[in-house]
C-alpha cells in the first residue's frame, strides 16, 4: 500500500523544446508491470506530449515533492524500490536524457529525489548524470556538494565537476579539483584537459605543466583534441613560436586545429603567416570551414590587405561559405577596414543572411567614417525589417546622434532603449549620459546615469565629465561621491575635474592624487599643471613643475611649455621643449606657434620641415599656425603650397576651422576666386566660415555681394554675432553702401541684441565721414554710450579734413 500511495500520483515536471511545461505522470501500478517500464513509457511520451496547463504542472510537481518527503524513510517503500533496482539501473537513462532536454530544475530535483528512494547502493553513472544536470541549470553550488557526498567516483565524475567549474569561470577550484583528481590516481582524459586548458584565467606555466601530462599520457598521438586544446592556450596568450612548435610536432591534425593556429596568426597581427598557413591547408585538400575562413580574414582586415581579402572574397564564393552569417560579416568587416564604406556598403547589401552583426559592423562603418546620418538611416532601417538591435547597436545609434546634433533622435532611441530593457546596461546608459551631456541636458544625463545597474569607472567618468565641460561645479561632488562609494578614480577622473576645481578644490585634490599615487602619471600631472595655471596660480603651477621628478614626461613639458608659449617667453619655451627626448605633434605645435608669435616666419617653416623629417604628421593646430604664416606674409604660393600639403595628407579639407583660415588666407593673399570655392565645397559651414567669406568679398570691393551672403547667412538659420556685423560694416565702408551699413548698425541692437562696441562705432563712423555726413557722426559719436577713445576721434577728424579738401577743389 505504501508504494501505491507513493507511486499513484507522483509528477514529474519537465519542459519541451517549446519551453512549454510536460507533466510526466505515472499511474496505478500493477505487480504485473514494473514501475521502470512504466517510467521509460511516460518518458518517451513526455518528449511528445506537453500540457498547455502551466500551473497545474507546478502545482502537481510541488505535490510530488510534498509526498516525496515523509515516504523517503518508509520502511516498506525503501523493500520495494530494492526488489527493481536492477531494473531501474537499465532504464533509468531515458529519464536523464528527458530532463536535460527539458532543462527543468523542479524535474531534475525530482528525479533525483527518486534516486534517493533507491538507496545508497547506486551506481556511478546516476550521480554524474545528476552532477551534469544541476551543472548544466546553473545550480554549481548543488553540484559540488553532490559531488564531495559521492561514495564512489570515477574520471568522468571528475571530468563533469572540473568542466562545470571552467564553463563557470572558476579557475582556481578546477585546478584544484585537477589536482585532487591526480592525487585520487585518476588518469586524465582528453576531455580533463580540453576543460582545463579552454580556462581564460590559465597562464602559460600551468600550460606547460599540462603539455607534460599530455605528452607523458599519449594523448597527443591518440586524438587532436587535447593538442588543439593547448594550441588555443598558446595562441591566446601570444605563444606563436610554442603554437607553431606544437602544430608540427601534432601527429594528429583536424580543421579546428589549423583553424586555431590561423586564428592566433591574426589576432597577434601575424597575417602574412595566417595567409601562408590558409594556403598550406587548401593544398593539402582541406576543406577549409567557416571559421578558417573568419580567422584569415581578421587578419587580412588588421594589416588591410586589398588583394589578399578579394582572393579570399572569391574562396568564399566558390565554397559556398557565404551563406555563413559569420563569415559574411568577418568579410563585411574586411572591406570597412581596407575599402572604406563605400564598397562595404554595396557588400553588405548583397549580404543574403544578415543579422544583428552585420547590421552593427555597417553602423559602426560609417560612424567611424564620421557619417553619423547614414548610422542613424541604418539603424531605423534595421528596426523596419524586424531586427532587435544589441547593446552595441544602441551604443553606435546613440554616439550617432551625439555627433549628428540633432536631439529629437537621441530620445526617439533612448524610449527604444527602454522598450528593449537596455536602460540599465551599463554601456547603453553610459552612452546615454554622454549623449545629453553635450546637448547640456544635465539633469536626464543624471537620470540615465542613477538607472544604470552596475555602474563601473567609465560612467562615473562620463558624469563627472560632463559636468566638468558645462563649467559645473557639482563635478566635484560626484567625485566625492564615488569616493564615498568605494570607488576609487583614475587618472583620466581627476584630469577631468580639475578643470572645473577652486584653488582650495585643487590643494585637496593635489593631496588625493599623492595618497592614490597617480603623480607619476603624466596625465593626471600635467591637469594638475594645468589647473594651477587656469586658477592663476602660475608660478605655483612652474614651481610645482620644476620641483617634480626631472626630467617630466612629455605631456607636462608640453603643459609647462604651452604657459610659457602664452606669457610670450619664447626661450623658456624652447627650453622646455629642448627637455624632451621625443616631441610628439602637441610639441612641435607649440614650438612652431611660439616662432609664429615671435615673428621667425623662416624659422617655423624649418621646424615644419624638420618634424616631416621626423616622420610626426601635421594635425589641424599645425596647418593653423602655418595657415596664419601665409596670411601675414600674403604670400599666395606659399599658402597654395600648404593647401595642397592638406590635400595630400588627407586631412578632409573637412575640418571646417582650417577652411576657414583658407577662406580667409586666399582672400588676404588677392585669391578671391579661389576662396570662393573653397568656402562653396565646404560640406560643413558655421559662423566663422560666412563670416570669412563676407570679409574676404568686402576686401575685395565686392559690398553687394557680400550683404546678399550676410542675407543668404541669415535665411539659413544662422546668428550673426559682433564679428559679422563688423565684417559686413567693413564691406559697406570699402563699397561706399552709406544707407545700407547704418541700416546693419541700427540691427545689431535692434533685432539682435548685441551691444556695438568700439571698433563698430569706429567702422561706422568711418562710412559716414568718409562720404561726407559729418554731422551724423557727430550725432553717432555724442549718443554713444560709451566714452569714446583716441582712435574714433581720430577717424571723424580725418574724415572732416578729407571731405574739406575735397569740398575746396
Amino acid at each position: 500500500m505504501a508504494s501505491k500511495a507513493l507511486w499513484s500520483s507522483s509528477t514529474l515536471l519537465l519542459s519541451s523544446k517549446q519551453n512549454a511545461p510536460t507533466v510526466l505522470k505515472i499511474h496505478n501500478f500493477r505487480r504485473t508491470t514494473t514501475w521502470a517500464q512504466s517510467l521509460k513509457y511516460q518518458a518517451r511520451k513526455a518528449s511528445i506530449r506537453c500540457s498547455g496547463n502551466t500551473n497545474h504542472a507546478l502545482r502537481t510537481c510541488k505535490n510530488c515533492k510534498t509526498q516525496f518527503d515523509p515516504l523517503l524513510n518508509h520502511p516498506r517503500a525503501c523493500r520495494f524500490h530494492t526488489a527493481h533496482f536492477g531494473e531501474f539501473q537499465q532504464r533509468q537513462l531515458p529519464l536523464f536524457q528527458v530532463c536535460s532536454r527539458s532543462r527543468s530544475l523542479d524535474a531534475t530535483k525530482c528525479l533525483h529525489a527518486l534516486t534517493i528512494t533507491m538507496g545508497t547502493d547506486q551506481p556511478v553513472f546516476v550521480n554524474n548524470n545528476l552532477v551534469s544536470l544541476y551543472a548544466s541549470l546553473g545550480e554549481l553550488p548543488i553540484a559540488r556538494n553532490l559531488f564531495e557526498r559521492m561514495p564512489e567516483r570515477n574520471a568522468v565524475s571528475y571530468n563533469t565537476i572540473i568542466t562545470a567549474h571552467t564553463r563557470n569561470g572558476l579557475g582556481e577550484e578546477a585546478w584544484e579539483l585537477f589536482s585532487q583528481m591526480m592525487a585520487s590516481e585518476f588518469s586524465p582524459t582528453q576531455y580533463t584537459f580540453g576543460s582545463l586548458l579552454s580556462l581564460p584565467s590559465l597562464d602559460l606555466q600551468q600550460g606547460f605543466q599540462l603539455q607534460s601530462l599530455i605528452l607523458k599520457t599519449g594523448l597527443i598521438c591518440a586524438d587532436a583534441f587535447s593538442g588543439t586544446a593547448l594550441l588555443g592556450l598558446f595562441g591566446r596568450h601570444g605563444s606563436l613560436e610554442e603554437a607553431s612548435k606544437l602544430f608540427e610536432e601534432m601527429p594528429r591534425r583536424n580543421i579546428v586545429t589549423w583553424n586555431s593556429l590561423i586564428s592566433a596568426f591574426s589576432q597577434w597581427g601575424s597575417a602574412e603567416d595566417s595567409m601562408i598557413l590558409f594556403r598550406e591547408l587548401l593544398s593539402k585538400n582541406i576543406l577549409p570551414s567557416e571559421y578558417s575562413f573568419v580567422g584569415v580574414l581578421s587578419g587580412v582586415g588588421r594589416v588591410t590587405d586589398f588583394k589578399s581579402g578579394e582572393q579570399i572574397h572569391g574562396l568564399v564564393i566558390k565554397f559556398g561559405s557565404i551563406f555563413y552569417p559569420s563569415v559574411a560579416n568577418s568579410l563585411l568587416s574586411m572591406y570597412v577596414k581596407c575599402y572604406g564604406t563605400c564598397l562595404a556598403a554595396k557588400v553588405f547589401e548583397d549580404v543574403l543572411f544578415r543579422d544583428v552583426v552585420s547590421w552593427n559592423v555597417i553602423i559602426g562603418a560609417f560612424i567611424g567614417d564620421k557619417r553619423p546620418e547614414k548610422a542613424l538611416e541604418l539603424f531605423l532601417t534595421m528596426i523596419l525589417q524586424g531586427f532587435l538591435p544589441s547593446q552595441t547597436t544602441f551604443v553606435n545609434a546613440i554616439c550617432s546622434c551625439s555627433n549628428f546634433q540633432i536631439p529629437i533622435y537621441g530620445k526617439f532611441i533612448h524610449a527604444k532603449t527602454i522598450k528593449n530593457n537596455f536602460k540599465c546596461d551599463v554601456f547603453v546608459g553610459t552612452a546615454l549620459v554622454d549623449f545629453y551631456m553635450k546637448y547640456n541636458a544635465l539633469e536626464e544625463a543624471h537620470i540615465c546615469f542613477d538607472e544604470i545597474y552596475e555602474k563601473n569607472m567609465v560612467s562615473w567618468n562620463a558624469l563627472i565629465s560632463g559636468y566638468a565641460h558645462n563649467n559645473s561645479p557639482v563635478a566635484v561632488n560626484i567625485l566625492q561621491t564615488m569616493l564615498y562609494l568605494g570607488y576609487q578614480p583614475n587618472e583620466f577622473s581627476f584630469s577631468v575635474v580639475l578643470k572645473v576645481t577652486t584653488i582650495l578644490e585643487l590643494r585637496q585634490l593635489h593631496c588625493l592624487i599623492i595618497r592614490l599615487g597617480y603623480l607619476q602619471n603624466q596625465y593626471a600631472l600635467s591637469s594638475l599643471i594645468a589647473s594651477y595655471a587656469a586658477n592663476g596660480q602660475i608660478s605655483d603651477a612652474l614651481t610645482f613643475a620644476t620641483t617634480s621628478i626631472m626630467p617630466l614626461p612629455v605631456v607636462p613639458s608640453n603643459i609647462i611649455a604651452g604657459i610659457y608659449n602664452r606669457c610670450g617667453q619664447y626661450i623658456e619655451t624652447q627650453k622646455w621643449l629642448s627637455q624632451i627626448d621625443e616631441l610628439d605633434i602637441v610639441s612641435w605645435n607649440i614650438l612652431i606657434a611660439a616662432c609664429a608669435r615671435n615673428g621667425d616666419y623662416k624659422e617655423v617653416l624649418n621646424l615644419f620641415r624638420k618634424m616631416q623629417m621626423c616622420q610626426i604628421m601635421p594635425d589641424n593646430y599645425t596647418f593653423v599656425s602655418l595657415i596664419s604664416i601665409c596670411s601675414g606674409l600674403c604670400n599666395l604660393a606659399l599658402g597654395s603650397s600648404i593647401h595642397g600639403l592638406i590635400i595630400k595628407t588627407d586631412f578632409r579639407c573637412c575640418d571646417v576651422f582650417v577652411c576657414n583660415l583658407l577662406v580667409d588666407m586666399y582672400a588676404k593673399c588677392g585669391s578671391l576666386q579661389s576662396s570662393v570655392k573653397i568656402f562653396n565645397e565646404m560640406t560643413d559651414k558655421n559662423i566663422f566660415s560666412w563670416t570669412a567669406l563676407i570679409s574676404a568679398l568686402g576686401l575685395h570691393g565686392y559690398a553687394h555681394e557680400a550683404l546678399e551672403r550676410f542675407r543668404e547667412m541669415e535665411s539659413l538659420g544662422f546668428k550673426p554675432d559682433g564679428v559679422t556685423f563688423m565684417s559686413a560694416l567693413s564691406a559697406c565702408r570699402h563699397g561706399g553702401l552709406v544707407e545700407e551699413g547704418m541700416e546693419l548698425f541700427k540691427q545689431m541692437k535692434e533685432s539682435h541684441g548685441i551691444e556695438p562696441e568700439m571698433d563698430h562705432y569706429v567702422c561706422a563712423v568711418d562710412l559716414l565721414t568718409r562720404y561726407g555726413h559729418l554731422d551724423e557722426a557727430g550725432k553717432l559719436i555724442s549718443s554713444m554710450p560709451i566714452q569714446p577713445n583716441a582712435i574714433i576721434w581720430r577717424t571723424y577728424l580725418e574724415g572732416y579734413k578729407r571731405f574739406t579738401i575735397q569740398t575746396e577743389k
